[in-house]
């Protein structure tokens, strides 16, 4: 299992997570990540957009580690 977490003091809202992880993620009235569920199954579908958004995020506001 894995966890999704969002550093709020380094996020800018590019968006770039919920565009590119949006089973993932959505976004507030302002354009700042939401997470749908901060806990991620190891085989559920899209885990690959996921990490695709970790490494896409240009503050490295997003982290995901292993963990229940």
């Amino acid at each position: 299992m894995k966890r999704i977490t969002v550093d709020t003091s380094k996020c800018s809202g590019h968006g770039r997570c919920y565009t590119l992880a949006s089973a993932f993620f959505d976004y507030d009235d302002e354009g700042f990540p939401v997470i749908l569920d901060e806990r991620v199954p190891d085989d559920r579908d899209g885990v690959a957009d996921l990490l695709s958004a970790v490494d896409n995020c240009p503050e490295r506001a997003i982290s995901v580690s292993d963990g229940a």
